[in-house]
């Protein structure tokens, strides 16, 4: 799978939890040392459940984590837009996600990536997904899905794949 397509030959891991179903992924099979490329969680909340999307306080927010490694650089979460919950009993409004939605994250394979090309085919990154999911009745304990995802290595190019053409 590709960021936003379903046919593409990315390899996608599916997770069940009681609250939600996860597919992740990452967007590249494989990289080569500087390449930036991302790791996706696409969420489905189970029916009548949501989770706390960026605004909601005193709740805990839904999180995609890559952990911290040798050769990555990741930064923040990308968050789709939320909507706004109403929970009667506290007339309370909080921005939540109940809908299918996408959490993406990206990471960069630092240059000093290059040393492991030859070694080893691969980089398996570790991560995971923090949440706390609600109904209109209680609000369940919170979660940590471990996630990981593998990406083939790849050398750098440093030349043009493409000669000029001579006359």
């Amino acid at each position: 799978m590709r960021l936003n397509d379903i046919d593409a030959s990315v390899a996608g891991t599916r997770i069940a939890s009681q609250q939600l179903d996860v597919v992740t992924y990452p967007s590249d099979n494989a990289v080569a040392p500087g390449n930036r490329f991302s790791v996706v969680a696409r969420i489905t909340p189970h029916p009548g459940v949501h989770v706390y999307a960026p605004g909601a306080t005193n709740y805990k927010i839904i999180e995609l984590k890559v952990l911290p490694g040798q050769y990555i650089r990741s930064s923040e979460t990308i968050y789709p837009r939320s909507e706004i919950y109403f929970f009667k009993p506290l007339n309370e409004r909080v921005p939540t996600y109940q809908k299918p939605f996408t959490l993406t994250q990206q990471v960069v394979l630092d240059a000093s990536a290059r040393e492991l090309v030859g070694k080893q085919t691969s980089l398996t990154l570790g991560g995971a997904l923090n949440y706390q999911a609600c109904d209109d009745r209680l609000c369940y304990d919170p979660v940590t899905l471990p996630l990981s995802w593998t990406v083939a290595l790849k050398p750098t190019i440093t030349q043009p794949t493409v000669r000029p053409a001579t006359k």
